[in-house]
């Protein structure tokens, strides 16, 4: 089977770039709270008794969480792009800025802030529809030969 890639691929280049921003964005974040807050290395969260505990918490785990979804986004957004890499990108593009809503929401400090992004979901939906068609549509192929 043949590979080819049209101009639409770009945008899915750049919907990765701008993905990979996002949990640098987040981590920055966290370094400048741990400044902040007085929360040193290697301690991954403040302790309960800390006055600022809970604000530093919120900005770390809302980066956890980022890191431990980034990959999940970058394999549906490769397979959702391969015949629909247009589509590919708007989802990409969603999630991200779910993804971001996410951060800026969770990092407030209030932890229910973090639904804000919940519309994200709606993106990493449509990358894992666009995922299943690349896949019956490769499968309906190797079957046709």
């Amino acid at each position: 089977m043949e590979t080819v890639l049209r101009p639409g691929h770009g945008y899915v280049i750049i919907s990765g770039i701008f993905s990979a921003l996002i949990p640098l964005w987040a981590g920055f974040n966290v370094s400048r709270a741990r400044k902040e807050y007085n929360i040193d290395y290697p301690q991954m969260y403040a302790d309960s008794n800390d006055e600022n505990g809970k604000k530093f918490n919120c900005i770390q785990r809302a980066h956890q969480n980022v890191v431990e979804n980034i990959s999940t986004h970058y394999l549906l957004l490769l397979f959702s792009a391969i015949f629909r890499p247009e589509y590919a990108a708007i989802c990409a593009l969603i999630r991200n800025l779910g993804f971001i809503t996410f951060v800026c929401g969770y990092s407030s400090g209030d932890p229910s802030k973090r639904k804000q992004g919940c519309f994200g979901y709606l993106g990493l939906l449509g990358m894992l529809g666009l995922s299943i068609e690349a896949a019956c549509r490769l499968l309906n192929r190797c079957k046709a030969k």
